[in-house]
């Protein structure tokens, strides 16, 4: 990954280094620096529900739409997260809803597929897997959100097939980038998590240890994406632990579930 440092007043985002090479395309991960919220939400956060200053939200939004030169909020589409595997393919029919129709299409979605230019789509992290999802032949994309939960219900290989049944994407031809989340050295879980793990076919992701064992929510991920048919070649893990780097990036466990949001999204452009 590298970082991008834009103009005077302008967030730094962080970008794949395996999706530079496709110009048709913008992509980005969010960090902590260059908004306007204060406290745990200090100061680029981008959720409207994590309990933020909603005025605070809209302006951050707006300086993200401005840097990634946007014309309108209505361009930046994130869901209403809930830790599910349902997904969301944001078409024409889905712009010309009203403002009310959309957000309630978007509440209890984790993963937005879409084909349009200049939509940007995007979902919020704080230490759950953000995956990006690009095929260059089709021209589809794909954002997904995987905490552990989504993460055993195989959320990143239904998207995968949700690509592979509406535009016809060969998943061989995907690419995919694993965004910054917490690390395996951080994730401790309950014994019934690593079950949940083991009973889903998760059991390299397991780190037993002298406590409580440790999930590499990274590995898990990559393991979905290519029992789908993505290659292992074109994954690729940032491998930033959100919990470790929190004064870069938001880190619920490390700051409380009442803190900010980083958002990874994707556009694709004219």
């Amino acid at each position: 990954m590298t970082n991008s440092i834009g103009k005077t007043n302008q967030p730094e985002l962080i970008r794949f280094s395996s999706f530079a090479q496709y110009k048709e395309i913008t992509h980005f991960v969010t960090t902590r620096h260059g908004g306007v919220s204060y406290g745990n939400y200090d100061s680029f956060n981008l959720s409207c529900y994590s309990g933020d200053d909603p005025a605070s939200v809209t302006r951050n939004r707006d300086i993200l739409c401005d840097t990634l030169l946007l014309s309108s909020p209505d361009q930046l589409i994130i869901p209403y997260q809930t830790h599910s595997d349902q997904i969301r393919v944001i078409d024409t029919d889905f712009i010309q809803q009203d403002f009310r129709q959309q957000a309630e299409n978007l509440t209890g979605v984790d993963a937005l597929v879409t084909n349009l230019n200049d939509i940007c789509i995007g979902v919020t992290t704080a230490d759950c897997v953000p995956i990006l999802l690009y095929d260059p032949i089709k021209k589809v994309t794909a954002a997904i959100h995987a905490g552990w939960r989504g993460t055993v219900a195989r959320i990143a290989g239904k998207t995968v097939g949700v690509m592979v049944d509406r535009y016809g994407c060969n998943p061989a031809d995907l690419v995919a980038a694993i965004g910054p989340s917490i690390g395996p050295d951080a994730f401790e879980v309950g014994n019934e998590v690593a079950a949940e793990f083991c009973h889903q076919g998760f059991n390299e992701s397991i780190i037993p240890a002298s406590t409580k064992p440790h999930i590499n929510l990274w590995h898990a991920n990559s393991q979905a994406l290519i029992e789908s048919g993505v290659l292992f070649h074109h994954i690729e893990v940032a491998g930033i632990c959100t919990y470790t780097s929190y004064k870069q990036f938001f880190s619920a466990r490390r700051l409380g579930i009442h803190s900010g949001r980083l958002v990874t999204g994707i556009i694709i452009r004219n």
